[in-house]
């Protein structure tokens, strides 16, 4: 939803009020996690009780985990199962240590009055959790998730979890980046007002919820994140083989390789699970690397000497631009404006750190995050807490 200029801070504030009128009590999981931490913070800036549950959430007080941007602001008290909840000052988060995959009393407890439990935690953690979850919610609450690949909690969910809305959300963006203007996949399992609600606030805090069935979004993760990432890493790993220093390439790298050498070291310098997790947890994820083998030995046939190759490279690239069809003009410009931010590259002393601090004009190539779900595109500061992306 498309608010535009005219909306006010008030209407957007009214609005989110409204929508947690049917959110009141919210449970993120994993919110001392970057993921968990924007939807915990957005969600006390939209006027409901939020509990962070997370198996260590002192590592949650004053900011979400350690390198994200992301800052939730919870109470000081540390609440641990059997001691009294207390109220925290307005407009933070209580904190309660536990372990969603093994519920204590105190947990079911708080889950059981919670209308909104948000699990943004790893796909194995939240598969385990789905049935004792849902069996400790009430009726017709909103169990949602962050997970990157939607299809196999869409079936646990089907087969556990048939008394509650039921949502699933990857923001496809690095957390740090907020959701302003940005996309967040939406996969709605049980419909109903809640589900509708979490959608209605998604956007009044400016994404842009796009809703999608359980293997639509596989197979559009597959293809935006999957096969970008490997594009990526093939692009690096091509380097290595070739054995050409990165110094003396960035000394003459026009601006595409100098793009994707940045891009290379936002992902190697990155969470190696949450890139582990989009290659290996998305079942549509081989079919993307094998489209890419498959242009990369298109391309190679396309310039192996035959007369005619050149008249097939034209072609093809004709193709290309009818596959980008009306946006064509707009990806070429958004890419002009892209080369034209480009720093100038600085050659650096090899006895300089390699994890050097930016200077308050330099970009970060490494900047840390809450997806990309992102995949989504997750801290692994703890054993539930979706451990820190720097891309969805």
């Amino acid at each position: 939803m498309d608010r535009g200029d005219h909306t006010t801070a008030c209407d957007r504030q009214a609005a989110d009020h409204g929508e947690t009128d049917l959110l009141r009590r919210c449970v993120v999981v994993g919110g001392a996690g970057a993921v968990g931490g924007l939807f915990a913070e957005h969600l006390l800036r939209s006027g409901a009780e939020v509990l962070v549950v997370d198996p260590a959430p002192g590592a949650a007080t004053g900011a979400s985990a350690a390198g994200s941007a992301r800052a939730v602001n919870v109470a000081s008290q540390d609440v641990t199962a059997g001691s009294p909840a207390g109220a925290p000052p307005a407009g933070e988060a209580r904190v309660l240590r536990g372990d969603i995959t093994d519920i204590g009393p105190e947990l079911a407890g708080e889950i059981g009055r919670a209308d909104l439990v948000l699990l943004a935690v790893p796909e194995q953690v939240a598969l385990a959790a789905v049935k004792q979850v849902a069996a400790a919610m009430r009726p017709g609450a909103l169990l949602a998730d962050t997970l990157s690949v939607k299809g196999p909690i869409a079936e646990e969910i089907l087969a556990h979890a048939g008394d509650v809305e039921a949502a699933g959300l990857n923001p496809m963006f690095a957390p740090s980046l907020g959701f302003a203007g940005r996309p967040v996949a939406a996969v709605v399992v049980h419909d109903g007002p809640r589900a509708r609600a979490l959608l209605r606030l998604v956007e009044s805090w400016g994404g842009r919820a796009v809703r999608l069935g359980a293997h639509e979004h596989d197979r559009l993760a597959a293809a935006t994140q999957a096969l970008t990432h490997a594009a990526v890493l093939s692009f690096g790993l091509a380097l290595a083989g070739l054995g050409v220093g990165v110094a003396e390439l960035a000394a003459v790298a026009p601006p595409p390789h100098a793009t994707m050498l940045a891009l290379l070291a936002r992902i190697a310098g990155g969470t190696p699970e949450v890139y582990w997790d989009v290659q290996s947890a998305n079942p549509q994820a081989a079919a993307a690397r094998a489209a890419l083998a498959e242009g990369v030995r298109t391309l190679a046939g396309l310039l192996d000497g035959r007369a005619d190759g050149e008249a097939e490279f034209a072609a093809a690239l004709g193709a290309l631009r009818d596959l980008l069809g009306p946006d064509l003009g707009f990806y070429r410009d958004t890419c002009a404006e892209m080369f034209g931010a480009l720093p100038s590259y600085e050659p650096r002393s090899p006895h300089e750190s390699s994890h050097h601090e930016p200077s308050l004009n330099e970009p970060s190539l490494n900047e840390p995050s809450l997806n990309e779900h992102s995949l989504n595109e997750h801290s692994p500061s703890t054993s539930t807490s979706s451990p820190v992306t720097t891309e969805r």
